[in-house]
């Protein structure tokens, strides 16, 4: 039967319910209990016993069998499962002022995904399973969509993805990662109100985003008649909040970077940024600790855990060593001997590492070696510590090494879960590095910030010595519930809607007919489309973005299929 049909006759059984005087759509329900509350109290309870304890439960139906008189449901609620014991005379003698013909209408007026109540008392059956002996039931929700196939289950990863709600419904230990998520982002929050630390909102629309190296999503306001951005990171506003005269800020939220998709990048993410006056990146490495292992500890209770096979050990002290010294390990490259830039060119192709001809920089070059060479290889928790001031323009300059700021970053099984600096508070150099930056950016860096001159304003009024600390807390959620992609650990990830990717096209020069079929199977003509957008749209590095921004709306269409 195909989905279609299956819908059809759900829909028929809502009428049918509806005909009966029942509401397939209930208001309320008050349960007394949850499925695991029960299987923990009820756990010595001996086969064929019965406990005279009425209880209340709601959930959804995962599995009916129905033989005659007798009826076995798997109800599932937030906590797990429990067997729901039908029996046709018990129902039928408790339900008689309610529908005369009750369990009948159980039996063929339900399937597997309708949300029910039922009201009974506790009793193992001689096969063993504990069970709600049903009195009493409700159907609060008619379902009319099937659960996915119960032996091969939602196994379809893009499914999955754009229908979250399925995946939960079926995967129970999907509900299991999203729980703990909550758990550690609580927990990290409650850690640092222990300590002091206020969390501080700060605005998501933003007219001149800083804070980190990355393109902006741009958004536009109508009445103001401007230009926004969503904010790529939150470091600028807790700054001023410590200029202010706060001590310890945080905030836990989201931000937005245009890049990549991958396993490890999601547009959208999730960070927790802090800021300890009259600190530096030493206090917060012990405050990264203390975050991390606590949080384990408290949702995991180990320290010793698993991630895609691999044993980490979290317990501190965690490793500490410098870009440097990690990339010599590697490599057997000494980034302190080298005099010139094309010396260490020559040695750093000399160890096979891509890309060296870009470096502008001995300094951008070491980077590039410990992120091409080293850092897949940091899969125990390591602080990789003193980076080039090239790439850390929010740093504070290093108190005894020339060249090189007070950084560091946060590396377990091979990628960045932190990053953390002595945060740089001389407005002077912080505005160099700035205007610097917006070189970079006239120069065609969609990466490179512009000069935040509210920023600079607020730093000449002068903020106290302090130490920074961003994690991104996708990835440790990633970490610590062994997800393998960020995808896994995000509720509702951003995906690419279905049927909207440009397949193929052809252009008619005579007719100036623009054909484009789509990956859903649709096949739409756009008539008297000039060759040149024709063109643009052949050269577009994302051809869906030019469709949707030069072609969609703008032409007349007919839709062949």
């Amino acid at each position: 039967m195909s989905e279609e049909d299956i819908r059809a006759a759900r829909l028929e059984k809502v009428e049918q319910l509806k005909q009966l005087g029942t509401n397939p759509y209930a208001y309320r329900w008050e349960s007394t209990h949850h499925a695991a509350q029960l299987q923990e109290k009820f756990v010595d309870l001996a086969s064929g016993e019965e406990v005279d304890l009425e209880v209340a439960i709601a959930g959804r139906i995962m599995a009916r069998r129905v033989f005659g008189k007798l009826a076995f449901f798997t109800l599932q609620d937030e906590t797990g499962t429990i067997q729901l014991y039908l029996d046709k005379n018990r129902i039928q003698e408790s339900m008689a002022d309610i529908d005369a013909d009750a369990f009948n209408h159980l039996k063929q007026l339900t399937d597997a995904g309708d949300i029910l109540g039922v009201k009974g008392t506790i009793k193992r059956t001689e096969k063993g399973e504990l069970s709600v002996y049903v009195k009493q039931y409700t159907i609060l929700t008619k379902s009319l969509l099937p659960l996915p196939d119960k032996w091969h289950g939602l196994t379809d990863v893009a499914k999955r993805y754009r229908q979250r709600y399925v995946d939960l419904i079926v995967n129970p230990e999907v509900r299991q990662t999203f729980r703990r998520r909550a758990q550690i982002t609580a927990g990290i929050r409650r850690y640092l109100e222990e300590r002091d630390f206020l969390e501080i909102e700060t605005p998501v629309l933003q007219s001149e985003t800083g804070g980190a190296d990355a393109r902006p999503f741009i958004t536009y306001h109508n009445t103001l008649e401007m230009e926004l951005y969503l904010r790529i990171a939150t470091e600028l506003h807790l700054k001023r909040l410590i200029v202010g005269g706060f001590e310890k800020v945080f905030e836990l939220g989201r931000v937005f970077r245009n890049e990549g998709i991958s396993t490890r990048h999601n547009p959208e993410f999730t960070t927790i940024e802090i800021y300890q006056a009259y600190a530096d990146y030493n206090d917060m490495m012990a405050l990264t600790e203390g975050i991390i292992t606590t949080v384990a500890q408290d949702v995991l209770g180990t320290l010793q855990i698993t991630y895609q096979g691999e044993p980490i050990d979290l317990t501190p002290p965690w490793r500490q060593v410098t870009m440097h010294d990690l990339v010599k390990e590697f490599t057997g490259l000494d980034f302190n001997s080298f005099q010139t830039l094309e010396e260490a060119k020559t040695a750093s192709k000399n160890a096979a590492i891509p890309g060296v001809d870009e470096a502008k920089s001995i300094g951008k070059l070491l980077n590039l070696a410990f992120e091409e060479k080293v850092e897949a290889n940091l899969i125990q928790p390591t602080f990789v510590i003193d980076y080039p001031v090239e790439i850390s323009p929010l740093a504070k300059p290093h108190r005894s090494q020339a060249g090189l700021v007070e950084r560091f970053e946060l590396f377990i099984v091979g990628r960045e879960t932190g990053n953390s600096f002595s945060e740089l508070t001389d407005p002077i150099d912080q505005r160099e590095r700035l205007e610097a930056q917006a070189e970079r950016k006239a120069a065609g860096d969609l990466e490179a910030q512009g000069v935040d001159e509210d920023f600079l304003t607020a730093l000449e009024y002068g903020m106290p010595p302090t130490g920074g600390l961003g994690i991104g807390i996708d990835r440790l959620v990633m970490l610590l519930t062994d997800c393998a992609s960020i995808r896994d650990a995000i509720a509702f990830p951003l995906l690419k809607p279905e049927g909207s990717v440009i397949k193929q096209f052809t252009y008619e020069p005579k007719t100036q007919t623009l054909t484009i079929e789509f990956d859903s199977g649709s096949v739409y003509e756009y008539f008297k489309v000039p060759p040149s957008v024709k063109e643009d749209l052949d050269n577009a590095p994302s051809k869906g973005q030019y469709f949707n921004k030069f072609i969609k709306g703008k032409f007349k269409f007919e839709q062949l299929s």
